[in-house]
């Protein structure tokens, strides 16, 4: 088997066994890219390897809240561990999010790894034109 040096994969793994994986009272934090697509704000979570009823979404007011947790893979008895890098435990991520969205209309997708929720502009939010009227009916004051 050939294998590759790193002086610092060692220094890592030392590190990452001091820095506990996340518990639900502390979780660790995912990543994420949120961006805006037309009409509505997108934001995806990478967390591979989660399964999709280890997956918790809230929204409370505009405080948005995800959680995820990766359990270890089930392993048969004459299984022996030689390498473990993959983190497991709890991952979560909060998010307020402003008063000009939707958070009725939220919807969630699970692909490939990828948590994508896609969050609509609430319609009183949206520019609208307001239209001028011209009052025929004007009347004078006299004194």
């Amino acid at each position: 088997m050939l294998m590759r040096t790193d002086p610092f994969r060692e220094l890592d793994r030392m590190a990452q066994q001091l820095t506990a994986p996340g518990t639900w009272s502390k979780p660790s934090v995912m990543p994420m890219d949120a961006y805006r697509e037309g009409d509505e704000y997108v934001v995806a979570f990478d967390i591979p390897g989660v399964a999709e009823d280890a997956l918790d979404i809230d929204v409370e007011r505009n405080m948005l809240t995800v959680k995820a947790e990766r359990r270890p893979a089930a392993k048969a008895d004459d299984v022996k561990m030689e390498l473990s890098e993959r983190p497991l435990g709890v991952f979560s991520r909060q998010i307020v999010l402003a008063d000009t969205l939707d958070t009725e209309r939220i919807q969630a997708d699970y692909d490939a790894g990828v948590l994508t929720l896609r969050i609509p502009i609430a319609e009183r939010a949206k520019p609208r034109k307001i239209s001028i009227g011209v009052g025929s009916d004007r009347k004078e004051i006299s004194g």
